[in-house]
């Protein structure tokens, strides 16, 4: 027997089945949203693991491609590494929930959500966010919930409570937004230049909702839920904190930490930890946990320094910016480049052009996202940080951290019929001391300009941080955090957007959840330190796109055709493209709708090949000038091909204003000659005519 619980959810019913399936897991909650069903699990071991300093939690977002009646693509028939969407979703089940764990709770906690079955109007993503609260808050692991997750979309001004895929694609809003009874703790969005006054409104749309279904999640656990077991805790003793205290008093600590220089702080902080270990020496139980005592009491420090006295360890007043730098060009051959630097922070973009050919294809569960034309890849090297450790790819924060760039830039640029580009950039850290997913939203910005990408606004990022006291009132809200305030503080609030609005938000915290008037001030402090990086920073350096793409970029010329005739153009098993990409040495592709994208870097190779086409797709009339080469000599005349299996015949008489003895006095094989149509007879055959008085006479037709 199992228990079934449903509540109405956004006007589509929302089922959870306890019980009724992995029965061995901790907790497991069978999620029904609509026709979409996704199983979220939770499991944790039975000891913790040893040696470690951090809680040891992992999650999974599976992709099942059977979800939508699909077989994976390739050699191997199964589905292969979790895709950038799985592992953006897991990041965004992950940072609500990790605060509401223990923060000495060791023992290994995996939350697993494999989708079963999607339903376009019921997002798996969403299902699956709820189905990790559940399941989480029935099994006997500890935690400090319930939380719970709604998405806002926004369709002509109105607000969209977890929106379909239709709505998705309409909307000028993605938010996600998580929250406990009383707070907001989670928030994720991307807006097209959304109004900072609007956004507050969605988000607190969304917190209330979030208490609709907290109350159902009650219902659920106090039926089905598990009393949570105890645990071993791997807290700091405070025999150890005092000990810590008699040898390295306060103002030491406030000293060690107080600098702007990375470096220098951490030998200051390894200078106390060689004099403590030396100290400890006989005491493996405290030498065991020595590098977390001496964390929480930098931390303690650093937290009393802002907090109580207004001091930031690098010695900047609470909302000021570090020293910013703005610089393009760097790299000579690329299509576009930019470095924007922020204190220790410094990124270096790189913008790469190509056909539409090269977009990224995808194969995932949502059929109307098959292709990404821009794709934003971040890079963080551990010479970055003054560590050494091999590459080993892209890890998940660089992914995520490469999407959320990628999310601030797409509302500015170009359309597809615009700008007939596929689009990368590439942010390369060279130096990190926080936020370098803002700073590489601002270098982005400054490559895409210089290469020429037409965006219609400029985009910048920057990051609040926070620090908490005892009570709601008692807190502090930093601009521009460094990495430290990061590591010890409560919040990293990152907001990327244009003058006009918001274009991405990212907030985590560490702790319960945060009031109304901390979004609202640190909504307010990134909008007054955004406009500064646009307009002091960015601005003097390159205002707008440039007009011209590199000369290293390629050219890429639009046409459209009637897409009855694309046929034509390819030719049987593709001989006439083949034999025009031959000839010019261009780029074609073909779109089912009659989309031509020529691209090339020889300028007049792309005009020769798209006047090919253009012949192709023309059916001859009389008064007509065309382009064609001549293919053979007879006595009396010349035969030019105006397009692939399409000739026509120049009369010897039909050479020039006088008389001709030769045919080749005028042309030889080979040459390309400009033709007037002069007759199609009934046979389709096709009289032309290369005399200048003819030509002349449909010039000065065309210019009357």
């Amino acid at each position: 027997m199992y228990k079934s619980f449903s509540m109405e959810l956004a006007g589509r019913t929302l089922t959870v089945d306890i019980g009724r399936v992995a029965a061995q897991a901790n907790g497991a909650a069978l999620m029904h949203y609509g026709d979409t069903v996704v199983l979220s699990t939770a499991t944790a071991s039975a000891k913790p693991r040893e040696g470690i300093d951090f809680f040891p939690l992992s999650v999974e977002f599976e992709e099942k491609l059977y979800a939508v009646g699909k077989i994976p693509g390739g050699f191997n028939k199964r589905e292969g590494k979790a895709s950038e969407n799985a592992i953006l979703t897991a990041r965004v089940i992950d940072r609500p929930m990790r605060p509401l764990f223990p923060k000495d709770y060791r023992n290994d906690v995996t939350l697993n959500n494999l989708v079963m079955s999607v339903d376009p109007e019921c997002s798996p993503e969403l299902t699956a966010m709820l189905g990790s609260a559940i399941a989480t808050c029935v099994s006997d692991i500890p935690f400090d919930g319930p939380c719970a997750t709604t998405q806002i979309g926004m369709i002509n001004g109105e607000f969209i409570i977890n929106p379909s895929n239709a709505q998705r694609r309409e909307s000028d809003m993605a938010l996600t937004v998580a929250s406990t009874r009383e707070k907001v703790i989670m928030i994720e969005a991307g807006a097209n230049e959304v109004a900072e006054d609007v956004m507050i409104q969605a988000i607190f749309k969304a917190h209330e909702v979030n208490q609709e279904i907290i109350k159902f999640i009650d219902t659920i656990v106090a039926e089905c839920g598990k009393e949570k077991h105890s645990y071993e805790s791997c807290a700091v003793p405070e025999e150890l904190f005092a000990a810590i205290s008699q040898m390295v008093p306060q103002e030491e600590m406030e000293e060690a930490v107080f600098t702007d220089d990375k470096q220098t702080r951490e030998g200051n902080i390894a200078a106390i930890t060689e004099k403590l270990e030396q100290a400890f020496a006989e005491n493996e139980e405290w030498l065991a946990v020595l590098g977390e005592a001496i964390y929480q009491y930098e931390k303690k420090t650093v937290r009393k320094m802002i907090l109580k006295d207004h001091k930031r360890p690098d010695g900047r007043g609470i909302t000021e910016i570090r020293p910013l730098a703005a610089e393009i060009d760097l790299l000579p051959r690329v299509h576009g480049s930019g470095m924007f630097t922020r204190g220790q922070t410094q990124i270096l973009n790189i913008c790469t052009l190509a056909p539409l050919s090269e977009a990224q294809k995808l194969d995932g569960l949502d059929e109307n996202e098959t292709s990404k034309r821009y794709m934003h890849h971040y890079n963080f090297p551990s010479y970055s940080v003054g560590e050494t450790k091999p590459s080993r790819g892209p890890g998940r924060r660089e992914i995520g951290h490469g999407a959320l760039a990628e999310r601030a830039l797409l509302p500015v640029l170009p359309s597809e019929e615009e700008f007939p580009y596929a689009i990368r950039t590439v942010s390369e850290t060279m130096e990190s001391n926080g936020s370098t997913s803002q700073a590489s939203i601002c270098a982005s910005t400054l490559s895409l300009m210089a290469a020429g990408v037409p965006i219609k606004a400029p985009v910048a990022g920057i990051s609040c941080g926070l620090v908490t006291g005892e009570t709601d009132d008692d807190y502090l809200v930093l601009t521009d955090i460094q990495g430290l305030e990061d590591f010890f503080g409560d919040m990293d609030f990152k907001v990327g957007g244009t003058h006009k609005g918001i274009t991405s938000i990212q907030m985590d915290i560490k702790i319960h959840g945060l009031t109304r008037p901390i979004i609202e001030e640190a909504i307010a402090k990134t909008r007054e330190a955004r406009l500064y990086i646009l307009d002091e920073i960015m601005k003097p350096v390159i205002g707008e796109p440039r007009k011209e793409l590199s000369k290293y970029a390629p050219k890429i010329v639009q046409i459209t055709i009637d897409p009855q005739k694309i046929g034509d153009v390819v030719g049987k098993q593709g001989k006439v493209i083949n034999k025009i990409i031959e000839e010019t040495g261009v780029k074609i592709d073909i779109s089912d709708d009659g989309s031509v994208n020529v691209c090339g870097t020889d300028q007049e190779m792309i005009n020769k090949a798209v006047s090919i086409i253009k012949n192709i797709v023309t059916d001859p009339e009389v008064g007509m000038i065309m382009t064609g080469k001549v293919v053979r000599v007879v006595n009396f005349g010349a035969f030019v091909e105006l397009a692939p299996n399409k000739d026509g015949m120049i009369h010897i008489s039909r050479l020039a204003d006088k008389r001709v003895g030769k045919v080749e006095d005028v042309v030889n094989i080979g040459d390309e000659v400009k033709v007037k149509v002069i007759e199609i007879d009934r046979m389709g055959r096709i009289a032309l005519s290369i005399k200048p008085s003819d030509l002349e006479e449909k010039t000065e037709e065309t210019q009357e």
